[in-house]
């Protein structure tokens, strides 16, 4: 099963390159310093990052969030959850069945981020929060910043069970490619672009992306068969 994620992550590797040029390009687009993108989300974002760094990291709370991230994905996907434990060394939920999306989620599903969301979403259908929405967006790029923090933090440790029961190219692909969708459904939600040129841009990328890659492998077969000829040739004159 490793081998057969190993191929698949192989043949995705083109599209995260295509996500990421995505990204830049959509990016670009909103490189306006006026607009809420670059204000009360980047400051959140910032300020959660450098509060990491200075304060002790809290463990527990990340810990937490990773095993009810686990537990929430398993629910959607028909699993039945038993006992979570929680310590500052780790943590553990029992899970009648899993797959590859439950065991990767805590490292591209920001559970507190999606938690603000959610709890502004509800506190807006009984009052009107608008007065709030700047402090709305900050909160989510302190959480943001809290995933994206520890979910380096996570990845670095060579010996993480969910990325070695995944294989390492198959887990790193999918995380790098469901974070950089996030971001994008992030920009969409609170910034000027609309899901059409996001989604044409994506169409345009993977496009050439994938058409760049197959030239590539054509032109090295093409190469080899070359040199196979001449050792072949070699062998025949004398």
């Amino acid at each position: 099963m490793k081998f057969l994620k190993f191929i698949i992550a192989l043949l995705l590797l083109p599209a995260t390159v295509a996500l990421t040029k995505t990204l830049y390009a959509l990016t670009m687009q909103q490189a306006d310093l006026s607009h809420p993108l670059f204000s009360p989300l980047t400051y959140g974002l910032v300020s959660g990052l450098l509060l990491l760094l200075i304060l002790p990291n809290p463990i527990r709370t990340y810990v937490l969030g990773h095993e009810l991230t686990h537990a929430l994905w398993g629910l959607c996907m028909g699993a039945r959850v038993g006992k979570i434990n929680v310590t500052k060394k780790g943590g553990h939920v029992e899970l009648s069945k899993t797959n590859f999306l439950i065991t990767l989620a805590p490292y591209f599903f920001p559970f507190y981020t999606i938690l603000i969301i959610a709890l502004y979403a509800i506190g807006n259908l009984f009052t009107d929060l608008h007065p709030y929405h700047n402090l709305f967006l900050f909160l989510v790029g302190i959480t943001w910043a809290f995933h994206l923090h520890f979910t380096l933090h996570m990845l670095a440790n060579r010996h993480q069970p969910d990325i070695t029961e995944q294989g390492r190219l198959f887990s790193y692909t999918i995380i790098y490619s469901f974070n950089l969708i996030t971001l994008m459904i992030w920009m969409i939600c609170v910034g000027s672009l609309t899901l059409r040129e996001t989604r044409h841009q994506l169409t345009h990328d993977l496009h050439n992306s994938y058409h760049w890659t197959t030239h590539k492998i054509e032109t090295g077969i093409q190469k080899l068969e070359q040199y196979q000829r001449w050792q072949r040739w070699k062998n025949i004159i004398p």
